[in-house]
């Protein structure tokens, strides 16, 4: 497992290159929750998401023939973006494997940034896909198997609790974070609990990509069957690595509906004044759920993870719920 000290040098690694992202105050989300709400919001970051952390971290990490050899990803739309931006910015040769369930906004943007897109029906398609490519010879950037990805996205958490103070807010009791493949969770839960360390860190899931519970249920990483459609969480299975992290630093991981996410979507909008994709708008009602069991002394921390949705995908949505 990675600790603090992982989490700094990473940060010194990325150090200029990316968005001190604001740590807030939300006053619309307080009055929605009924307790004390501060947000990290990781959607203002390079690319739209957090993913170019630990992207960019693992690119400037690479030798000379690693760069050479071109580097491989695969990705449910906001790592894939972050890789092609980061190897764009390098000067290296990057290939992302998507599902056709991804967002064509992210194809989009991986494409314009200078990557090869290859699309495979499934995900677990694509992440063998990854995998071929990498016994082929291309230096493999994981979105979250990875120690150095790990201790980069931790670079939210290192922030988050350095900018506490200066935000106005109290430090939170609870802070709720999205897992898709357990990346970011992992890395903000060892860094928040070397630096706040009575906080619970606290996972949420949508129902149909619920491979961190599954797991944790199971006792290690077991594989599952996808079917939300909040895609950028939608991992086939979590990875030893990120499982012994949620396991020992992580007080529960709670499964929303996606209904529930998309109408967190909104509630950010309507309270918070912030455009979120569902990966983030799961959390309001998660974070509902917390403010029960914890009761009257909760305050919420919020990582709000990233923005990458447009009004066309908001539709597509609703016509996804009303179908289901």
């Amino acid at each position: 497992m990675i600790g603090i000290e992982d989490v700094r040098a990473a940060a010194r690694l990325v150090e200029g290159r990316l968005v001190r992202t604001p740590t807030l105050v939300s006053p619309g989300l307080s009055d929605l929750l009924g307790a004390p709400v501060v947000a990290k919001l990781e959607l203002l970051q390079r690319t739209g998401s957090f993913k170019a952390r630990g992207a960019l971290a693992k690119l400037l990490s690479l030798d000379a023939a690693q760069r050479a050899a071109g580097v491989v990803a695969v990705s449910g739309g906001n790592h894939g973006v972050a890789v092609a931006v980061a190897a764009g910015m390098l000067d290296i040769k990057a290939t992302v494997c998507m599902a056709r369930t991804a967002s064509a906004r992210s194809v989009a943007a991986a494409e314009a940034a200078g990557a090869q897109v290859r699309l495979t029906e499934t995900m677990p398609e694509a992440f063998a896909l990854m995998e071929r490519l990498r016994t082929e010879g291309m230096t493999l950037v994981h979105p979250f198997d990875d120690p150095l990805v790990i201790a980069a996205q931790g670079t939210v958490g290192l922030e988050f609790a350095e900018d506490l103070p200066a935000s106005g807010a109290q430090a939170p009791t609870d802070v709720l974070v999205s897992i898709g493949g357990g990346g970011l969770i992992s890395g903000v839960a060892v860094a928040l609990k070397a630096l706040l360390p009575e906080v619970r860190v606290w996972g949420v899931e949508t129902a149909g990509a619920e491979s961190m519970s599954r797991a944790l249920a199971a006792g290690g990483p077991v594989p599952v069957e996808l079917s939300s459609l909040v895609t950028t969480l939608s991992a086939p299975s979590v990875s030893r690595l990120t499982y012994d992290h949620v396991a020992a630093l992580v007080e529960d991981v709670i499964v929303v509906s996606d209904a529930e996410a998309v109408r967190g979507v909104a509630d950010m909008a309507q309270h918070a004044k912030l455009w979120t994709e569902p990966a983030a708008g799961c959390l309001l009602p998660a974070a509902r759920r917390v403010v029960d069991r914890v009761g009257a002394e909760a305050r919420i921390g919020l990582v709000v993870c990233g923005g990458n949705a447009t009004l066309v995908d908001a539709v597509a949505w609703g016509v996804a719920e009303q179908e289901g």
